[in-house]
This record gives C-alpha cells, sequence and structure tokens, in this order.
C-alpha cells in the first residue's frame, strides 16, 4: 500500500471509529480491506482507497469501517470482571436499588454477544434474588454485521468452548446442527443496537453498571478521555464501570477512580 494510501486509510478509521491503526499494522490493513475491494469489483487497494478518496458510497465506508474494528469476543472473558459482578456488584445493585427494584447495564462494544450473554445467564442463575426486578441489559457496537451475529445467538462449538462451562453450555444453549443456539429466554434479556463511542450517548439514558472493555486500547488519548467522560455522564453516583485488564483510567480522566481491591472497576471520583 502506498504511504500516502495508507495514511488516508488511517485518518478515516480515525475519524470513524476512534481506531489507531500504527504503522506497524499496515499488513492488517491489507488483509481486512481485500475482501471489500473485491465486493465492491475492485482489483486491489490501490483502487479501493481511490474510490473512497473521489466517490464513496456510504455502504463502501460502512464495510471499510467494519471490516477494521470487528474483533473476537468470548463467554466470560478473563472470568474476573464476571467473578466480581456477581459476587460484589450485583449484591450491591440489590441493597441500593431495592427501592426501585430496576438497573441497567450497558455493553459498550459488545462485539458478537457473548459478554452481555455471559452478564444475562449471570442474572438468570440469580434469578430468585431478582423475582420482581425490571433489568435491562443493552449491547452496542459499531458494525452492524456484527451486531446481527449477537441478535441471533449462534455460535460455533469453538466459540462457546472459550469460557462457556460445560454445565451452563448444556442448560442455556440448544444444539443447532453443528452449532449452538442460545436459548430465547438468555437472548431476548439483552437488546442489541448500533452505536458509535465517537457520539453522544446520552440518547441510550443512564446506566448503574457500564462494561467498556477491551476497546479504548484502539483509542489516542484524547479520544479515550473523552470516552470515559461521556459515559460518566450517563452513571449514578455509585456507578461502576468495567474495563479490560490492559487498559486504565488513571492518566487519562479525573472522572473516575479505582474502586480499592477490585481490579478493573472503576468508580466516579470522589464517591
Amino acid at each position: 500500500m502506498k504511504p500516502d494510501d495508507f495514511e488516508f486509510a488511517r485518518r478515516l478509521l480515525k475519524e470513524r471509529s476512534g481506531l489507531v491503526v500504527g504503522e506497524d499494522k499496515a499488513y492488517l490493513l491489507e488483509s481486512r480491506l481485500m475482501p471489500v475491494a473485491r465486493k465492491f469489483g475492485l482489483s486491489n487497494l490501490e483502487e479501493l482507497i481511490q474510490k473512497a478518496r473521489s466517490a464513496p458510497t456510504n455502504d463502501m465506508l460502512v464495510d471499510v469501517t467494519e471490516a477494521m474494528t470487528t474483533n473476537e469476543s468470548f463467554f466470560f472473558r478473563d472470568t474476573k470482571p464476571f467473578d466480581l459482578f456477581k459476587e460484589h456488584v450485583l449484591p450491591h445493585l440489590l441493597e441500593s436499588r431495592a427501592g426501585r427494584k430496576s438497573f441497567r447495564i450497558w455493553c459498550a462494544a459488545a462485539s458478537s454477544g457473548q459478554e452481555s450473554y455471559s452478564l444475562a445467564i449471570i442474572l438468570k442463575e440469580e434469578g430468585a434474588k431478582l423475582a420482581g426486578w425490571r433489568t435491562e441489559l443493552i449491547g452496542t457496537d459499531i458494525s452492524n454485521e456484527i451486531l446481527a451475529r449477537a441478535k441471533e445467538g449462534r455460535y460455533s462449538q469453538f466459540e462457546v468452548q472459550r469460557g462457556m462451562p460445560i454445565q451452563l453450555l448444556v442448560k442455556y444453549f440448544e444444539k443447532d446442527g453443528e452449532h449452538w443456539r442460545i436459548k430465547d429466554d438468555i437472548r431476548n434479556m439483552v437488546r442489541y443496537q448500533f452505536f458509535n463511542l465517537l457520539d453522544e450517548p446520552k440518547s441510550l439514558g443512564n446506566f448503574d453498571v457500564v462494561f467498556c472493555r477491551n476497546v479504548l486500547i484502539y483509542f489516542d488519548q484524547p479520544t479515550k478521555k473523552a470516552v470515559l467522560e461521556r459515559i460518566a455522564a450517563l452513571m449514578p453516583e455509585d456507578g461502576l464501570l468495567f474495563l479490560g485488564g490492559a487498559e486504565t483510567v488513571l492518566g487519562i480522566t479525573d472522572k473516575f477512580e479505582p474502586v480499592p481491591g477490585q481490579r478493573g472497576i472503576y468508580r466516579l471520583s470522589g464517591n
């Protein structure tokens, strides 16, 4: 890929998704964008970039963005955050929200749904404690293609083996040919919709808990700060934010601070 074409593609992705593509990732651009070029009847990346410069269609720009931002996910990823949610965060919500008997959770950058369905399964397992409660689980992503997969709730044997305990697989999934489909009662607990983290999220409403894991690592510092501060504006004083193991708020924003003794969880500062 020519240097000026690479720079154009980098700027396009940064503007549309916040994704920062380092110079050492040129190979990734080439491998992921060639199928997009072929889809639009173009023979190489040079033609795709030229088209994107001069007369892009919205479909083309969407496909270019989705090709670069579709990331893998798996059930109960890293385990510890989900243990913390079940053992510490959920009891806190049950106590602090007892008056209204409701709470809302946002899975930002939900990918193909494994994170949000993992949380739904935890809530289902704790169903006796949640009798009479209204819980909302919202999963958002920038990729319509990956959201369609999440809504379908259909996973390969390889995907369900990555983190899903066998007893929960048998309990909450049904065999569908060579795949596994999550049962409707779990699937219906999650609402998926398109959302770009670069946009203002107020239309999504307020959230008691936000999972924004393993996405900030793709952003530069100003973008991380802006995303975190927009999230903070949606949360009550005792709201909690989950980030990925390689992510932090330290040195980025003073809106959040770590929760002592609970790695990867952050609360609004001063609370």
